[in-house]
């Protein structure tokens, strides 16, 4: 896609992901015209991540803005963007962007019954809100669902924040939000119990001595099976057999 010129971009929510976006976003071009934030944790994020922006009110974000990245709770999405639409506050033609994983346009549809552009971008990356978040979205893809029209702006977005698009339907977003979440928590688990028992064991840092470890064996895990790969599934059915 072939743009002139910046877009004026609000974001709504200063959890973990709306900063580094729009840090992703300014460092590509774009103006930032202002951000939302409640309690402190969220203002100090945004003015560390986005400094010199302005914390504005929802409604004057959105007037604001030519893109709005709606950066919320999952749950909080459906209320939300209903709500400013019966308050008449979406604008024709202007970029409506959600970040939930399991969600896709079909969210948005009260904003772009007034016009707006819906899209659903979502990172395939555990963030942490710092300028770390950065370096690791340009390793990382970004799920893109929208129009067939809207497409090329979606990925368009996410390359320049430095990130890799990967189109997935509607209907797939759900699926796709469950990878997420398994490959997350399972591995946010398995780790866990890995360092408990290190801990138990007295070994001091157990997650500095686990990390090359665990590194290495997801590489080789994403790499795909080897020659001499065990055949767990197998083994364990011989041993259920003999029980």
């Amino acid at each position: 896609m072939e743009r002139s010129g910046r877009l004026g971009v609000g974001i709504i929510g200063a959890g973990k992901v709306g900063p580094v976006f729009g840090a992703a976003l300014a460092g590509a071009g774009h103006a930032i015209v202002g951000i939302s934030a409640v309690s402190q944790r969220s203002r100090d994020r945004a003015e560390v991540m986005l400094p010199g922006v302005p914390i504005l009110d929802i409604p004057t974000i959105i007037e604001r803005s030519e893109l709005v990245i709606l950066a919320v709770p999952e749950g909080e999405l459906p209320t939300l963007i209903a709500g400013l639409a019966a308050a008449g506050i979406w604008q024709p033609g202007q970029l409506v962007l959600h970040t939930a994983p399991s969600l896709g346009t079909a969210v948005l549809a009260p904003a772009q019954a007034l016009g707006a552009i819906p899209l659903a971008i979502h990172p395939a990356m555990a963030f942490t809100g710092t300028s770390i978040d950065l370096v690791r979205l340009r390793d990382s893809y970004c799920a893109v669902t929208a129009a067939t029209v809207v497409q090329p702006i979606g990925m368009a977005l996410v390359v320049e924040m430095g990130a890799e698009p990967l189109l997935i339907d509607e209907d797939d977003r759900a699926a796709y939000a469950d990878a997420l979440a398994v490959a997350t928590s399972f591995s946010s688990a398995i780790v866990g119990q890995a360092t408990e028992a290190l801990d138990r064991i007295g070994v001091e840092n157990a997650g500095r001595v686990l990390a090359p470890l665990v590194r290495s064996a997801v590489e080789n895990a994403l790499a795909g099976p080897s020659p001499d790969t065990i055949d767990l599934a197998s083994i364990r059915g011989d041993l259920l057999e003999d029980d």
